[in-house]
């Protein structure tokens, strides 16, 4: 018995718990609302809140429905057994403790097992968002399919919804039926005794009817199916689409099936009439039986006894669909295919015809001068250049257009070792500054990169230029920005006038939510975890916060339909650093076309591991062009390919979110290249749909794939290359992106030989900002004739195993030097293929950098390793290659430190000019005490004599020479030890 004390304390508990429950939910609702919005204050800042609430307000919509839909037919369903139940029913004594559980939470049950259905229902339909708009507003591609005559939007939009539609209806209808058959099994509607089962008027009928509606669905189902067969793999595995077997044994099946499946529906709701089950039992049988007999025996006899014998001739049509489709699905239909009888005899003049493109060749490796930009460029170490593999662009410089490696200095919050408190890492340090550009086909005296724009404050070529950067690749997770004018708060640069070390700033513009009440400073110390925001005294009511600062994260939030490149790039742009992203919109729903994994197909050594989205396609277009201003974060994008049915779709959706291409600035245009994730993609297919017959796609003997990088170790692609060349069939020299093909046969006779080579024009456009006709033609160079032209993998082998340049190496690599080999260039000049490679050295030191000293050039079996690339092809091309390749030493500025080693120590600059090829260099000019410095120009001095004696052909000076070099470097390591 409960005591009289004991009652009033139960009764002010019961209070408190619920005070606590009310309380503890208010916190949970206000983090939610805190997250969405902070949301909306950062959609509405960045001129898209639209594109939120289109999406709010879509997946909200779906979830209600899908909510709706699943919670109200099981609930009515449970409710229709529960009420129609038997009064009397007896029930054995297992289901009557069933009952005496169930019935004091029957209430209870019975709307929460309903609700919890709903919501995975509700959270499953809103998923469906983007194809249920696209749906909505699909747009005609024009185009109909070969099997069945239909738009290919009908695919691509029409029967994914369609299908989510049934199978949603199907799950519906299947939970009702089971709820259904529970609740009259429990309340003794449906009695087993045994083998006999006895079932009511009313749960009969409610049953009957169900199945009906069930059996239904599986027939618009099956009806559906027969569509599915030239979007899915053939029966025989052989390509993508609808094959002979599937065109003469599946496809007429399946509307047969179809209406066996309504048939056996109305047997169902005979049952429901006059009470028997034999009907439609006997049909759903025969229903089975058939779909086993004619939905997959008879196909499998059909593949297996009339196809596969005569499969090359059968499935010749559906082969030819296939190939067909592919290519214009993946933008390849008006590839130009040229015959390329490449010549492997390096003659006299030859590259006359080619001066343009060899001039521009690029010796710069943006995969390996990172360390040196750093080195050279970096100044604190609270900046850092990103990515690892840097950026190739191209700038317009004294009239001439010059192919450039570039980054962007960005923030390092890890190098502020000295104090990273709260305010130095999201107050001060705020921002990067400027950026880093180097001539791709130029170095300096001492192998450095020879820059066209750097420095702090920012100077050089590209004249003024907004240089801070608060938005890029490693921008802090926030900083808050602004604030009264002249408070001058942030960190600019290190550097100042009237002697001053550093430089502040206040940032000036639109770049993020402002922080101009409690309020939202509270929603945003929610949102980080940060009480700082709130508390600060240099938080004010003038004060932004920027936050998701990854240009790619706020293209993708602006436009959550893209795909997007893995190789977002800076440039100069009207006076100001923009991030130019390319999107592309995808499917893999285009009839006949293959399918491939966008994952596995751009991985090669330069981006290794993708991140994507979406991974199976077959059906690729690069619809929009985004930047991403670097300074206030503003994404614009700019509808690049217009004809684009899903792109158009898109914009019915958003109207107001995309600008016409006719926006795009003529210093824009300029700058936009033809992105390297679609052409990977494009050269993968290409590799094996370059062949335009079936019986040549048949019989495999023409595949062709994309070589493994041969500078690497790893089993990856070689990555494709930006460069200014003039392929066969070009009036002048373009900037474009090419790759090489070499046969798909692997295993023993697989040969590492030239197929083919693939080149686009990249070039978008110039300042005047129209379009440039030429741009995105594709030209695939057919290499496939008698003459054996040697691929990369070869050429590497060559390189390495030639004694000459074999011994050269292993002196460069003496002491505490390594040498790195760049990247493997392959151009089409000289009426055959020119392969270039700079090879760098780099001391073993902690803060040393790869410094350019030495060029490898191959051609047919030819190959001369060089100081200079122009040295290099003369001596190739017999002493007159009739080409400026552009590849001399610079000398540095006059007093310049220069680093003669590649050890992350500057000795004096040289004064004297490069010497002519072929002669003797002078020794760098030094200071007489410094041995080491003396030793190592005696080597330098020795290594030309060595050369100039090898091209004379003294082999006797060309030892004693080789003496010289190797007594110098002693010397050299015996200085640094002492």
């Amino acid at each position: 018995m409960t005591s009289p004390a004991a009652e009033p304390a139960k009764r002010t508990r019961t209070p408190i718990g619920i005070t606590a429950a009310i309380l503890g939910a208010l916190v949970i609702a206000f983090f939610v609302f805190a997250g969405f919005y902070a949301d909306v204050l950062w959609y509405d800042q960045l001129g898209y809140l639209g594109v939120l609430l289109t999406q709010w307000g879509s997946t909200l919509a779906l979830f209600l429905i899908g909510f709706l839909a699943m919670a109200i037919p099981v609930f009515l369903s449970i409710q229709i057994a529960y009420r129609s139940r038997p009064v009397y029913a007896k029930l054995n004594s297992q289901l009557d403790r069933y009952q005496q559980v169930i019935e004091p939470l029957r209430r209870l049950a019975m709307v929460a097992i309903p609700a919890v259905l709903g919501l995975f229902a509700g959270v499953s339909a809103a998923a469906r968002w983007q194809g249920t708009l696209e749906f909505l507003n699909r747009t005609p591609f024009g185009t109909t399919d070969p099997q069945f005559g239909l738009d290919i939007s009908f695919y691509i939009f029409e029967l994914p919804f369609y299908q989510g539609l049934v199978g949603f209806a199907s799950a519906v209808v299947l939970l009702s039926t089971l709820a259904a058959l529970a609740t009259s099994y429990l309340y003794g509607a449906i009695h087993v005794n045994g083998r006999e089962v006895r079932i009511s008027k009313s749960s009969r009928i409610q049953i009957a009817v169900l199945a009906a509606l069930y059996l239904a669905l599986q027939a618009v189902s099956i009806w559906l199916d027969q569509y599915t067969t030239v979007t899915g793999t053939s029966t025989g595995g052989l390509f993508t689409g609808a094959s002979y077997t599937d065109v003469n044994a599946i496809i007429p099946v399946r509307p047969i099936l179809a209406i066996a499946a309504a048939i056996v529906a109305v047997f169902f709701i005979v049952t429901a009439v006059i009470g028997r089950w034999r009907l439609p039992i006997i049909g759903t049988a025969l229903l089975i039986v058939s779909s086993i007999l004619f939905g997959s025996a008879y196909p499998f006899l059909i593949q297996r006894f009339q196809v596969d014998p005569s499969e090359k001739t059968l499935e010749a049509e559906y082969l030819q669909r296939n190939i067909d489709s592919t290519r214009d699905a993946y933008g390849l239909s008006d590839v130009e295919e040229i015959p390329f009888d490449a010549t492997t005899d390096a003659s006299p003049g030859a590259l006359r015809e080619d001066a343009t493109t060899t001039a521009n060749i690029r010796i710069l490796d943006p995969s390996i001068v990172g360390p040196a930009f750093d080195q050279l460029q970096q100044f604190r170490q609270y900046y850092q250049f990103t990515p690892e593999v840097l950026d190739v662009d191209r700038y317009t410089i004294d009239g001439e257009v010059q192919d450039t490696v570039v980054a962007l200095r960005e923030l390092n919050l890890n190098g502020l070792e000295g104090n990273p408190s709260w305010v130095n890492t999201h107050l001060v340090y705020t921002h990067g500054y400027g950026l880093a550009a180097a001539y791709g086909n130029q170095r300096t005296t001492d192998g450095e990169p020879r820059f066209l724009q750097g420095s702090i404050p920012s100077s050089g070529a590209l004249g003024e230029f907004e240089p801070r950067i608060y938005f890029g690749q490693s921008s802090p997770e926030y900083s808050i920005v602004g604030g009264e004018e002249g408070a001058n708060v942030e960190f600019d640069y290190p550097a100042g006038r009237d002697g001053a070390e550093e430089t502040y700033t206040t940032f000036q513009g639109d770049a993020g939510p402002t922080l101009d009440n409690v309020f939202k400073r509270l929603i945003y110390a929610l949102k980080f975890q940060s009480e700082q925001i709130v508390l600060a005294d240099q938080v004010t009511n003038d004060s932004q916060i920027l936050y998701d600062r990854d240009p790619a994260v706020r293209v993708q939030k602006a436009a959550p339909y893209l795909t997007l490149d893995e190789d977002p790039y800076p440039s100069v742009v009207d006076g100001k650093i923009v991030w130019i992203v390319d999107g592309y919109t995808t499917s893999a729903e285009y009839p006949y076309s293959d399918i491939r994994s966008l994952g596995d197909t751009i991985a090669d050594t330069n981006s290794p591991n993708p991140t994507l989205a979406v991974d199976n396609i077959n059906y690729m277009r690069n619809a929009v062009k985004a930047t991403v201003d670097a300074h206030d974060g503003k994404v614009t994008l700019y509808a690049w390919d217009e004809t684009d049915p899903i792109l158009e779709t898109w914009r019915k959706i958003l109207p107001t979110t995309i600008e016409p291409i006719s926006e795009m600035s003529g210093d824009l245009m300029s700058h936009v290249r033809y992105p390297s994730d679609l052409f990977k993609v494009q050269r993968a297919v290409l590799g094996q749909y370059h062949v335009k017959t079936a019986d040549a796609f048949y019989s495999q003997q023409d595949a062709w794939t994309t070589p493994n990088d041969p500078v690497t170790t790893e089993d990856q692609l070689q990555p494709p290359y930006y460069l200014t060349l003039q392929m066969p069939g070009q009036e002048s020299s373009s900037y474009s992106l090419y790759s090489s093909f070499i046969p798909r046969r692997t295993g023993e006779g697989s040969r590492n030989v030239l197929t083919g080579y693939l080149g686009v024009d990249s070039d978008a456009g110039s300042s005047d900002g129209e379009k440039a006709e030429g741009y995105g033609t594709l030209r695939l160079l057919d290499l496939s004739n008698d003459n054996t032209i040697p691929g990369p993998g070869q050429v590497q082998n060559t390189f390495t195993t030639n004694p000459e340049v074999a011994n050269q190496l292993a002196l460069l690599t003496r002491g505490d030097t390594t040498i790195e080999r760049g990247n493997l260039l392959t151009l089409p000049v000289g009426g055959g293929l020119l392969y270039v490679q700079p090879v760098y050295v780099r001391s073993t030191g902690e803060t040393s950098y790869p410094l350019l000293r030495k060029i490898l050039v191959a051609f047919g079996d030819q190959i001369a390793f060089e100081d200079t690339l122009d040295v290099a092809l003369d001596t190739l091309f017999g002493g007159d290659s009739g080409a400026d390749a552009g590849d001399t030493d610079v000398p540095a500025e006059p007093g310049a430190p220069v680093d003669v080693d590649g050890d992350g120590t500057t000795d004096p600059a040289p004064d004297a000019e490069t010497p002519p090829a072929g002669a003797p260099a002078p020794s760098t000019p030094v200071d007489p005490s410094d041995a080491r410095a003396v030793a190592l120009a005696d080597a330098n001095a020795a290594l030309q004599e060595r050369e100039a004696a090898y091209r004379s052909g003294d082999l006797v000076a060309a030892a004693e020479a080789d003496q010289r070099f190797v007594e110098a470097v002693q010397r050299a390591i015996e200085a640094e030890t002492e």
